[in-house]
């Protein structure tokens, strides 16, 4: 008997972690792409894909919330020893991701009149729609993988995602070239920031393509999955969109309350808004790491709470917990340690980089409390303890972060006004909140066996 149960735990979340973390990374590098190579070829394009991605993201990570029910439902069958029965679950995930992503995908058809009616810069429009038109697209694709790739994290099998995010970089990369300048001699033409929207779409599709393969030509056989057909099965689908659907409500909530902040900003000056764009940038890639433990530790929860080891999952939530505290902590020190040499990377205004930097102190609080919650959030899907956690973001963000924020950064109700860093006052008192809430969830949860018991059968 291992004398170190939690150094064990520790190797095990790591190894399912770091592929995640590499595939994360890759997918805000794709992200990253579109606005360097829009962003040069005008400031009008570059705009228009950010105004089209502050639509897309909010609404795609909804519907991704919901295909995300497969990962606890799946490492929960891994670990009780019915790794077949999976497939039978995936098929049915698969009817919630091709309807769910096909009618957003209508709703995303049709988006110019919002903007027009939002008031948005007429230059911008034709920009945002194209991209959102062209882009939306791959939708039933993208929801299609994120099932599939739920299947082999919820198996605990991390690579494929991690293969597929790295080629597919480099092909949205190559494909963005080809797509914004175009290519006369392919009848392809020069299309801009809308031709991100293209490339979007076709990365898409083949990385449905790759993991359908993967799948097939594994040990994700044995799950199934492309064993048989099913019909749409009205029980099990309602089970998964109720297991699923807050989770897809907490992450549109938490990314929706970071769009409304930075909405809010915006009304300060150009200046400022790049400030934060960067400060918030910087924070976001330290931010793959926590998030990557909290997937990771969703699938080790999972797999011990099907085995009935109910002290294993506690030990993988709370190792997972405070091993994202530690990097949380690691990351504040080296945030105040190297924050002017960061934000220089992005900018060489001087006012930017002060501003940027000073937002940085504010955001080395963000990782002790932006980070952990997330890792918890984690933890707790694999319990499939998903409703309280939805009804934690909702109060936390938009009953306390963004009205403190609004107060503190705009002068309300007799407080006086101190701009930018009000409103990144309000972000950590919500993410502050949140977490406090999570932990306190945790520890309610994993210590009731009888719970976790009622929650598995969810």
């Amino acid at each position: 008997m291992n004398r170190w149960p939690a150094l064990v735990e520790f190797r095990s979340l790591g190894m399912l972690a770091v592929p995640i973390i590499i595939t994360q990374l890759a997918q805000m590098g794709m992200g990253v792409a579109d606005a360097i190579m829009a962003g040069r070829v005008s400031a009008t394009d570059l705009a228009g894909i950010a105004l089209g991605g502050n639509l897309y993201w909010p609404l795609m990570l909804l519907m991704s919330g919901i295909v995300m029910a497969v990962t606890p439902s799946v490492s929960q069958l891994h670990g009780a020893g019915r790794a077949a029965d999976a497939g039978a679950v995936v098929r049915q995930a698969l009817w919630i991701a091709v309807c769910g992503g096909a009618s957003l995908a209508v709703a995303l058809q049709n988006v110019e009149p919002a903007y027009r009616l939002l008031g948005v810069d007429e230059r911008a429009i034709p920009v945002a729609a194209g991209y959102l038109a062209a882009a939306s697209l791959g939708l039933p694709a993208m929801l299609a993988y994120v099932a599939l790739r739920c299947l082999c994290e919820g198996m605990s099998w991390t690579r494929p995602a991690m293969f597929i995010g790295l080629t597919m970089l480099a092909v949205k990369i190559a494909l963005n070239w080809l797509f914004i300048h175009g290519q006369p001699a392919l009848g392809i033409p020069a299309m801009g920031g809308v031709g991100c929207g293209w490339s979007t779409a076709v990365v898409m599709a083949c990385s449905l393509a790759v993991m359908v393969v993967i799948v097939s030509f594994s040990r994700m056989r044995e799950s199934g999955v492309f064993a048989a057909f099913s019909w749409p099965n009205p029980a099990e689908i309602g089970r998964l969109l109720r297991l699923g659907l807050p989770i897809g409500l907490a992450l549109f909530v938490e990314v929706a309350f970071f769009s409304g902040a930075t909405l809010l900003i915006g009304r300060l000056g150009v200046e400022i808004v790049a400030a934060h764009q960067v400060a918030f940038n910087i924070v976001g890639v330290t931010f793959m790491v926590p998030l990557a433990l909290g997937m990771a530790a969703t699938i080790r929860v999972g797999f011990n709470v099907g085995a009935n080891d109910f002290a294993g999952a506690s030990r993988s939530a709370w190792v997972a917990a405070f091993t994202s505290i530690a990097w949380g902590i690691v990351f504040a020190a080296a945030l105040l340690t190297w924050r002017h040499d960061l934000v220089a990377l992005y900018t060489t205004e001087s006012d930017v980089v002060q501003l940027a930097a000073g937002l940085l102190l504010l955001g080395a609080l963000f990782q002790v409390v932006d980070g952990p919650q997330a890792t918890v959030m984690g933890t707790l899907r694999g319990y499939k303890d998903t409703r309280a956690p939805m009804v934690i973001a909702l109060v936390a963000y938009w009953l306390v972060g963004l009205p403190v924020g609004a107060t503190l950064c705009f002068g309300l109700l007799g407080v006086p006004g101190i701009g930018v860093y009000g409103m990144w006052w309000g972000l950590v008192a919500g993410l502050a909140v949140v977490a406090g809430a999570l932990f306190a969830r945790l520890a309610r949860i994993s210590r009731d066996p009888v719970r976790v018991a009622q929650l598995r059968l969810r």
